[in-house]
């Protein structure tokens, strides 16, 4: 949001503001005064000492207030653009977390959330004040995680090939990275790091390996740019090893993928909400209730990456499989729903496929699983 950037910008005292920081403002104030203070305790005072500083007080003052007006207005604005972006009240639901299991649940995966990200001190004051208990191991595992980070946004790999499976990808980066250091056309030490460490993946990872030593056809970085290996000049090859590494680091912990509540929070604030509240209020105009607990009353579409798992859809009755009604396959091969093969049978138990001239017994029906 606009309004919110330019708030940003004016709190962090970026050049879209005018007056400087309020801190700076503070802090070149309490710089007068030490200096004022040095020359009173070396007998060097004068009266215009004085009134130099009652001007840096007076100008400062000036600069603080500028600066909350700037504040002030920018809050007001930021008010506005959400009153117009959202002209509808918040709905309003029973609680979700009532129960001490559902409570104790929440304070995990919002702990698990903000060691996962790294934020140690935040993560310190929530658990002590919650009670939630975590393993110190975890705890330990979570902390070499974002020291490994740390060492990868250095260009230091080091830390991460002592526990990753990514060693390919780091030892790629490296050999980028003393391609563009070497000296044209010496590019030896280069390939020296590359047939003393990336040799070894050549069965995995064939193709790559060979774009890595064709591309010095190619340099320097500049006409590299322009070659059809412009992707291995890109920043993105480096910076991409961080998400990378704390996917795979996580994965080998058991842990999702995907940070939980990171993923929750991109799929409500994603216009899920917003449709699912639509749908509950036209449903209530309509007098209607929605009966399905394990369905939504609309379809929500989610990116590839949030799509965990299969979901078949009946091709008889349209209707997506549940666990009280899953998809079974008959004889034939066909897969249909549980009830749809129910409504098909006949006295004697036996079923015509709807899409074959096949018949089977509906006690011959196998369940599938996706």
């Amino acid at each position: 949001m606009d309004e919110l950037a330019r708030l940003r910008a004016i709190t962090e005292g970026t050049p879209k503001g005018k007056a400087p920081p309020i801190d700076s403002s503070l802090d070149s104030l309490l710089q007068t005064l030490f200096q004022v203070k040095d020359r009173l305790e070396a007998g060097t005072i004068s009266e215009d000492t004085f009134a130099l500083l009652a001007q840096t007080v007076e100008a400062k003052r000036k600069d603080i207030e500028e600066k909350q007006k700037e504040i002030y207005s920018a809050i007001m604005r930021l008010g506005k653009a959400l009153d117009k972006s959202f002209t509808q009240s918040l709905p309003a639901y029973d609680p979700l977390f009532a129960s001490d299991n559902a409570k104790a649940s929440l304070d995990l995966v919002v702990a698990m959330h903000l060691l996962r990200t790294g934020q140690f001190s935040t993560a310190e004051t929530f658990i002590q004040e919650s009670g939630v208990i975590i393993d110190a191991q975890l705890r330990g595992k979570f902390e070499e995680l974002h020291r490994i980070l740390t060492a990868l946004r250095k260009q230091d790999i080091g830390p991460a090939l002592e526990s990753s499976p990514l060693e390919f990808y780091l030892h790629r980066s490296q050999y980028i990275r003393l391609l563009f250091a070497c000296s044209p056309p010496n590019y030896q030490p280069a390939l020296s790091y590359a047939h003393a460490t990336l040799r070894n993946y050549y069965a995995e990872h064939t193709v790559e390996f060979r774009r890595l030593l064709t591309c010095v056809a190619y340099l320097p970085r500049e006409k590299l740019k322009r070659s059809p290996y412009a992707d291995l000049a890109s920043p993105t090859v480096h910076t991409d090893l961080e998400s990378l590494f704390a996917v795979e680091y996580c994965a080998s912990l058991g842990m999702s993928r995907q940070i939980p509540l990171r993923v929750i929070g991109d799929i409500g604030a994603g216009g899920a909400l917003s449709r699912i509240e639509k749908a509950r209020t036209v449903m209530k105009e309509k007098k209607s209730e929605w009966s399905q607990s394990d369905e939504l009353p609309i379809e929500i579409t989610l990116p590839p990456e949030n799509r965990y798992h299969s979901i078949f859809a009946c091709p008889v009755s349209k209707e997506q499989s549940t666990e009280t009604n899953p998809p079974v396959m008959m004889t034939c091969g066909h897969v249909i729903t549980k009830d749809s093969l129910q409504k098909l049978s006949k006295v004697n138990g036996r079923v015509k496929c709807p899409y074959c001239p096949a018949e089977s017994l509906q006690a011959n029906a196998l369940r599938i699983y996706f």
